[in-house]
């Protein structure tokens, strides 16, 4: 992913499995399943897939990672999310494998407006744009 942040730094204190999982994440812009950053920090100490999953759940709930439903994986996150922009999409190039994060005030609006005229309560919400980036084309 292209970072906007200068610093890669996490911008919260994180426990030493957080911070080393994030910092995988944060290393690349492809997606990693579980097992992937699992296999990249073995030699940091952590050895089960629990240890992994409790640290993407704790940055998954701290806004720093995200989770590709497709794909059953994960990334970090790319930027600072605007209070009114809660939904978060997600343009991932079936070539490459690069994922592009984005925001847009619409999409909420949108969604909101839906799910008004149908009576219906979303609980959660992924959305995923699957197709090729414009360096694969």
């Amino acid at each position: 992913m292209n970072h906007s942040h200068q610093d890669t730094s996490p911008p919260r204190a994180l426990t030493k499995n957080e911070a080393l999982v994030y910092g995988i994440l944060n290393a690349t812009d492809q997606p990693l399943s579980a097992y992937a950053i699992l296999d990249q920090l073995r030699d940091d100490g952590l050895r089960a897939p629990v240890q992994v999953y409790r640290a993407l759940d704790r940055l998954l709930e701290f806004g720093l990672a995200h989770r590709l439903e497709s794909l059953n994986a994960f990334v970090a996150c790319n930027h600072d999310h605007p209070e009114e922009a809660a939904q978060t999409a997600f343009a991932i190039c079936e070539s490459c494998g690069k994922v592009t994060e984005f925001t847009d005030p619409s999409l909420d609006e949108y969604l909101a407006h839906w799910a008004k005229s149908e009576n219906f309560t979303p609980t959660r919400t992924t959305l995923e744009l699957r197709g090729l980036c414009a360096a694969c084309r």
